[in-house]
């Protein structure tokens, strides 16, 4: 055993290895890719940032003692993890909740002010209270929203007319929280379904990518040269099967969700509409596939690449939550699968029409990114993939 071959045989390996640009995406890309989404979607980048919960106020005090109402307004807007809009009536509060542009609307009483007053002037004597009720309305499609802010609501009631009192401290002002008697209906896969029907179009671009490395492998492409076939033909061939099996996914992903017991209030419409995003989405990730094919030079090369574009568009936007940090939340804003999910969300969890403003803007960017990704793959491919 001589070592100078050894070192000869390494050297080769390590040219060959260094030449291939789809190993060179294997060994440097791919673990910077994994360690960066995996950091921004569990913590490690943005941790030190509080989530921060949008609320919806209406003021319905007008009587003698409106000062108990900016007391109560101002000490919502000190919690760090609370940010108030006014609003002046609850109409227009509740139609940018069910879109998801808010995630609660907190509606002061009429005699607000009046119950606080009374429960100083007699802390001991419940029966000279005057009762009321702050409406809270929350986010039905936000498992964390259901559950944060009632309690941090009825704190900062309890400190406005008990001061330092125990937290359990009786008060005539209630919380009122008729949400949450539908969310309790609701599992936690009911909140996670909008980001789960996304996964069978993600992985949609392994498929396309290997599909294509193994025709060129199998020196097809060149043989197709040779006919009256134009490459764009046949990747339009290979699009349209790829299509085809997408929705077969997608449909299967919806069929099983509803029949292990999948509840949501969107319409027919609504449910359409949603399988129409996520087919639509799928255009997008054949162009990934496409993209990935044309730098990859085997199958397996073509595997573990298409994980640079599935880590991402999985954990920032199949998952999105507002219980990740605001930079994951901003991070996602940069895939298309986040407008997928969050246009899901709106339909199937809040019940949000087809026209609503924050479903058609989602749409139209999935839309627009999918034809932009398919078009770059497509003359990538072209250019690039039939050597």
């Amino acid at each position: 055993m001589k070592i100078q071959r050894i070192f000869s045989f390494a050297k080769k390996d390590l040219k060959s290895i260094l030449r291939e640009p789809g190993n060179l995406f294997l060994v440097i890309l791919f673990p910077v890719v994994l360690t960066v989404v995996f950091g921004i979607s569990f913590g490690a980048i943005g941790s030190e940032q509080t989530t921060v919960y949008q609320i919806g106020l209406v003021n319905m005090d007008s009587g003698v003692n409106p000062e108990w109402s900016h007391t109560f307004t101002e000490n919502l807007v000190h919690m760090e993890i609370l940010k108030t809009h006014d609003y002046v009536d609850e109409t227009a509060a509740q139609n940018d909740l069910v879109q998801g542009k808010i995630h609660g609307v907190i509606v002061i009483p009429e005699l607000f002010g009046e119950s606080c007053n009374s429960f100083v002037r007699s802390p001991e004597d419940p029966s000279s209270w005057v009762e009321t009720t702050v409406e809270l309305y929350l986010d039905s499609g936000s498992l964390f929203a259901t559950q944060v802010i009632p309690p941090i609501v009825q704190q900062v009631l309890v400190s406005l007319v008990g001061g330092e009192q125990p937290a359990s401290l009786s008060i005539p002002i209630q919380v009122g929280i008729p949400s949450l008697i539908d969310a309790e209906k609701l599992t936690m896969f009911d909140y996670m379904a909008p980001g789960i029907f996304p996964f069978a179009a993600i992985f949609l671009i392994m498929i396309v990518a290997q599909s294509f490395t193994v025709d060129r492998e199998k020196g097809l492409l060149r043989r197709i040269n040779t006919t009256p076939a134009t490459p764009a033909e046949f990747m339009l061939g290979h699009t349209m099967s790829n299509m085809v099996m997408a929705i077969i996914q997608v449909a299967l992903v919806f069929l099983m969700a509803f029949i292990i017991g999948y509840s949501s209030p969107a319409e027919k419409s609504g449910l359409v509409f949603a399988f129409v995003i996520v087919t639509v989405f799928a255009l997008c990730c054949v162009g990934f596939g496409l993209i990935t094919a044309a730098i990859s030079k085997s199958p397996g090369a073509a595997t573990g690449i298409s994980f640079i574009f599935i880590l991402p568009l999985m954990f920032l936007g199949t998952f999105v939550s507002v219980g990740f940090s605001s930079v994951t939340q901003a991070a996602g804003k940069f895939v298309p699968s986040y407008y997928v999910t969050d246009a899901l969300t709106s339909l199937l969890l809040r019940g949000a029409p087809v026209t609503s403003s924050t479903v058609v803007l989602d749409f139209v960017v999935v839309l627009a990114s999918s034809v932009v990704v398919l078009v770059v793959g497509v003359v990538l491919f072209e250019k690039y993939g039939n050597a």
